[in-house]
């Protein structure tokens, strides 16, 4: 899950793909509760202004079965493009967990996991939106992840309409 991804692939194919690029880099491997990790997503042409900007805690629930927590943090901007110093200017403690939105897991295969958010748990009110869910697979070289967002009547409002975003390992 580590590393530098980019659609650029797929947004160059399918038109209705954005060129997004993902980063998540290790913090606070001192800790012993999981594996910690920061999350950035930014359009290529505004990698200094990502959209999207999370703390996720990797931990293993049950042999193969994996629980990738996700939290909030306030003022996000101020990390943009500090992937590097996250881990010394951002505290446990500044986190806010966003309890139901927790991305299951589980080993497919030798070399890849796939899962998801759970039922219609984690909330949420972007663009008039309910809930969202999440589907992720994530492979050595790849990571596909399909995020929507639904309304109280279960119509979506935003996201992907044809499938995930395939995120190509960089590095």
């Amino acid at each position: 899950m580590l590393g530098q991804f980019s659609s650029e692939v797929q947004s160059k194919s399918d038109s209705t793909y954005f060129d997004i690029r993902l980063s998540i880099t290790p913090i606070w491997t001192d800790r012993n509760d999981g594996f910690w990790m920061y999350v950035e997503q930014a359009t290529a042409n505004a990698k200094l202004k990502p959209y999207r900007q999370r703390v996720y805690r990797l931990t293993e629930k049950e042999n193969g079965v994996f629980e990738s927590a996700v939290f909030t943090f306030d003022k996000p901007l101020r990390y943009a493009g500090k992937a590097d110093e996250v881990d010394k200017i951002l505290t446990i403690d500044s986190l806010q967990n966003r309890t139901g939105c927790e991305v299951i897991l589980k080993k497919k295969g030798k070399k890849s996991f796939s899962g998801g958010t759970v039922d219609k748990n984690c909330p949420s009110d972007l663009r008039g939106a309910q809930y969202a869910s999440s589907i992720v697979t994530v492979t050595k070289d790849a990571m596909l992840s399909w995020d929507q967002g639904f309304n109280d009547k279960g119509e979506q409002v935003w996201g992907a309409t044809k499938g995930g975003y395939l995120f190509l390992k960089k590095n």
